[in-house]
């Protein structure tokens, strides 16, 4: 990787246009990011980057986060995030001149890779899921999840606070004491930008109304890709116990659990993430 410091532009796409980041060159590797408050492609990815030399990283905010464009009520009544987020990233791509590509996505950003390997399987040539959603159907966790009343709760009543911004870190992860009062501030201070507040909250609703996310699982089966599940044991948000369903459906998956983590394993487990996921996508040698 030549250069660690991003190139960043704008794709104009019919439902609006989505600011991506890129570093380096080589066969592309798209990077879906989750869903907390505050979340964007780089503040979930940044730390991860060296790790990816050799490769066209690609960094999309998606709807209603970063810098990209909020999805209106209107959107969101008409279909889910995930429907919303499928179709600008697959134009996106189609702009960026990506044909086929390698695929990672967490969380909710999980969802969204899932639904992209589903519409357009012979793209996605390599896949990698980090307790995403939508493929997922709980066995023996109550819904909403910990998590999820966490995100609800974290931009209600009187908005979002330094405290709340603390409450949601304890939650996401296993050992919360990793995370400085700095990490804390900076993640609070990502959350507070008006245009993704009023986002939240129509999302929020759009999700309850939607009783949750896409029900994916059912067209797992259409995923062609070599498949990497990567799950925090501990992870409260999208819990392990629902893993079964990818693991009978998805055709090619192999998987690896975390034992003391939770739902952010590309930060918990950096060293391992980086390492597991380096060599799935390696090259298979002849």
């Amino acid at each position: 990787m030549t250069s660690i410091e991003p190139r960043s532009r704008v794709i104009e796409t019919t439902l609006g246009p989505i600011h991506v980041s890129e570093v380096g060159e080589g066969v592309p590797l798209v990077l879906m990011h989750g869903g907390g408050p505050g979340a964007s492609a780089l503040a979930n990815y940044r730390a991860n980057l060296p790790a990816f030399a050799g490769y066209r990283v690609i960094l999309p905010d998606q709807p209603g986060f970063g810098g990209s464009y909020r999805p209106t009520e209107a959107d969101l009544a008409e279909r889910s995030i995930t429907e919303i987020t499928v179709d600008a990233m697959i134009q996106t791509l189609d702009e960026l001149a990506v044909d086929t590509y390698h695929l990672l996505g967490n969380s909710l950003g999980g969802a969204a890779a899932l639904g992209m390997a589903i519409a357009q399987p012979d793209r996605v040539t390599k896949l990698v899921l980090m307790a995403p959603g939508g493929g997922w159907a709980p066995i023996n966790t109550p819904l909403p999840t910990e998590g999820q009343k966490e995100m609800f709760r974290y931009y209600n009543g009187e908005g979002p606070t330094v405290k709340k911004m603390k409450n949601f870190i304890r939650v996401m992860v296993a050992n919360p004491k990793q995370f400085d009062d700095a990490e804390v501030q900076a993640r609070y201070e990502a959350s507070l930008d008006e245009g993704h507040i009023e986002f939240y909250h129509r999302y929020n609703a759009a999700f309850a109304k939607r009783g949750g996310m896409d029900p994916l699982w059912k067209d797992l089966d259409r995923i062609k890709a070599d498949t990497l599940l990567l799950w925090g044991r501990d992870d409260r948000t999208i819990t392990l116990d629902g893993a079964g369903l990818m693991l009978k459906h998805i055709r090619k998956v192999q998987m690896h659990v975390f034992g003391g983590c939770g739902h952010w394993v590309q930060v918990e487990r950096k060293a391992d993430f980086e390492r597991l996921v380096a060599d799935f996508l390696a090259p298979e040698e002849a």
